[in-house]
């Protein structure tokens, strides 16, 4: 009996191994993304943030203040790019209840997008029908990270995006409440529970 159960820890080690270096292919580290101030990012909002829509047009988003937003990083050719399926998802879905889907289109991990913000464009209206804010191109990672990014990476340092499609969900009142990791489905439990949850609650400051 010792004997099975010292070669099935053996084994569990080998596949723990294993499973880890596979996902430290898929996942290779990120360059470090410069902070804000600590004891700014504590009191600083969503909303506080710019952004540029993908046609060029400003994107405040202050545009969302009082919705529950869930800030996704979007690729065109990831493995994980049918994830927009289940975006626009929870888009129909929850949009009528005060949420939203806010896109940010990255060549972050292995230049796996468009080029350029028509072509990423067209590619998402196409190929998913997507209805939800699409920004224009840009870094959530490493030191040209946009600020809402620099900014997330502050508030939850251990949760910052390691590969396409990490979710970042925003209550209504502008605070960060999760991370999802790009191997959550938008549409997996967890997220939708939580996005459920932060409905319910009030637009607090």
């Amino acid at each position: 009996m010792k004997r099975k159960l010292g070669i099935g820890l053996i084994v569990a080690a080998g596949l723990a191994a294993t499973t880890a270096t596979f996902a430290a292919k898929i996942f290779p580290p990120t360059p470090p993304t410069t902070p804000y101030p600590a004891h700014l990012a504590t009191n600083m909002r969503a909303w506080d943030f710019k952004l540029t829509a993908i046609d060029g047009e400003p994107l405040p988003v202050s545009k969302f203040k009082g919705e529950v937003v869930l800030l996704v990083n979007t690729a065109s050719f990831c493995g994980f790019t049918p994830q927009y399926e289940g975006l626009q998802k929870i888009q129909t879905s929850y949009a009528p209840k005060g949420f939203t889907v806010l896109a940010v289109p990255s060549g972050n991990f292995r230049d796996q997008e468009y080029k350029s913000n028509k072509e990423i464009s067209t590619f998402c209206q196409t190929k998913f029908g997507i209805k939800f804010p699409l920004a224009e191109k840009g870094d959530v990672v490493g030191p040209n990270a946009l600020p809402i990014y620099r900014w997330a990476a502050t508030v939850l340092p251990d949760k910052t995006p390691r590969w396409n499609f990490h979710k970042y969900l925003i209550g209504r009142d502008g605070k960060l409440i999760a991370a999802f990791g790009t191997e959550t489905s938008p549409t997996d439990p967890a997220v939708t529970s939580a996005i459920e949850k932060a409905l319910k609650a009030p637009a607090k400051a």
